[in-house]
This record gives C-alpha cells, structure tokens and sequence, in this order.
C-alpha cells in the first residue's frame, strides 16, 4: 500500500508557479526515491539530514529535520550527526542547523 506523501506548505506555495517541479517532487522524491526499499526510512532520513547539512540548505533542513524524528531518528543523533559534520561540512553550517534542530524541537514541544 502507498503511504500518503506528506504535506508541504512550501511546495503548496510554489504549486501555481512551477506546478512541474512539485510533481516531480511528490511523485519522484517521496513516490519512489523514499518508497525504495534499499535503506529503512530512518537510515534515508540521517543521509538526507546530513546531505542537507552539508550543503547547508536550512529551509529544507526544518522538514527533514521533522521528517527524520518521525521515522525513528533520536534528537541525540541529529545533535550527534550535526556536531560531527562541524568538522567535515563546516561550523557555520552545523551552527546552523543546530539552530534549525533546536526550532523544530521547541515547536514539537520538546
């Protein structure tokens, strides 16, 4: 069974503009690439946490953040991944994303 792909209210924003891109998007990204069966959904969310880190994209850095606590990765971990690619990936973009992390937990209420 096909699981719903999750809601964007940035991809909603954009529907109009670049409708093409957002199907893409959904069919593509979260149709296949995230339905694929060669990683577990937690072990795609540390990849793609760190993918996204790395090449420091905070705005979707906030729904894969989201994203990874759902499927099972701990805040321990996303404060682990974000410290150790300090080192790899660059400060400002780990003091970003720790910024991003702490965000999305304060407003999951944790």
């Amino acid at each position: 069974m096909k699981k719903p792909i999750p809601q964007s209210a940035q991809r909603d924003l954009v529907r109009k503009t670049v409708p093409a891109l957002v199907e893409f998007t959904e069919r593509v990204v979260y149709g296949e690439v995230w339905e694929r069966e060669d990683l577990s959904k937690r072990d795609r969310s540390l990849v793609t946490v760190a993918a996204l880190v790395a090449s420091y994209r905070p705005e979707q850095l906030n729904t894969h953040i989201g994203r990874a606590l759902d499927n099972g990765v701990t805040q321990e971990e996303l404060a682990g991944l974000i410290t150790h690619l300090a080192f790899y990936a660059g400060w400002p973009a780990s003091m970003t994303a720790a910024r991003v992390l702490t965000e999305v937990l304060e407003k999951r209420g944790a």
